[in-house]
């Protein structure tokens, strides 16, 4: 245990650039809008417009609106279709802003990284229309910005390709080895792993953490309280 709260110790200190992902490690967005039902929604929206034969079974049960939306990407890159989805899904994740729930201590360990003289950006799959909202209910927009790298109609470049965190490492001037992301899926380790970041992992339940350690995660914390005590230590 010592061992391991050093090493940790060792990661957070040393990052002087943090990318967060944004729906999980600051917040979650859909806790009283569920993706769930804004899946359902686009299943819906697709069938009333005669396109029920587009999505397999498994893809039209998936509980994830973003793989609702690359299954359509993949089969109609680029179309109107995938626009209109992408703008859809957007709408939702802005209404979902008004009942998201902050993660416990994100507020403070953003401000206190900042405080530290890191550099945040964020890195998600979320729209950054829906991100900049967010925070700015938070008070916490001004820690961020310019830097929210968030979903664009490209959808093929979403995690776990690196897209988004390469574009804040380039923007931020950024080396990849004094960096450090914060994630909570496994397509955020993936893509850390391939930009070349140190990634520490946020698992809210053992469930999270299970995913993370399986997809290959060293460092998963179950409170970000550990995090904000270790650099606050240092500080």
């Amino acid at each position: 245990m010592a061992a391991e709260t050093e090493n940790l110790r060792e990661l957070i200190t040393r990052a002087r650039f943090v990318l967060f992902d944004f729906d999980g490690p600051i917040c979650r967005l859909f806790a009283g809008h569920k993706a769930e039902v804004i899946a359902e929604g686009q299943v819906r929206w697709l069938e009333e417009r005669g396109l029920h034969g587009l999505l397999t079974e498994g893809e039209r049960e998936h509980p994830d609106p973003h793989e609702v939306l690359r299954a359509v990407d993949r089969r109609h890159t680029g179309s109107d279709l995938v626009a209109e989805l992408e703008e859809r899904l957007t709408q939702q994740e802005l209404r979902a802003v008004d009942s998201a729930w902050p993660t416990a201590y994100a507020d403070p360990l953003i401000r206190t990284w900042l405080a530290v003289g890191s550099r945040l950006a964020i890195t998600t799959n979320n729209s950054p229309r829906a991100v900049r909202s967010y925070l700015a209910t938070r008070g916490l927009e001004a820690c961020f910005t310019p830097h929210i790298y968030g979903r664009t109609q490209d959808l093929h470049l979403l995690k776990p390709h690196p897209h988004c965190l390469n574009r804040a490492l380039s923007a931020m001037g950024a080396e990849a080895e004094a960096s450090l992301m914060i994630g909570d899926t496994p397509s955020d380790f993936q893509a850390a792993e391939q930009a070349g970041v140190p990634f520490l992992g946020y698992a809210r339940n053992a469930r999270k953490e299970k995913l993370l350690r399986a997809s290959g995660a060293e460092h998963v914390v179950n409170s970000l309280e550990l995090i904000l005590n270790l650099l606050r230590a240092h500080a």
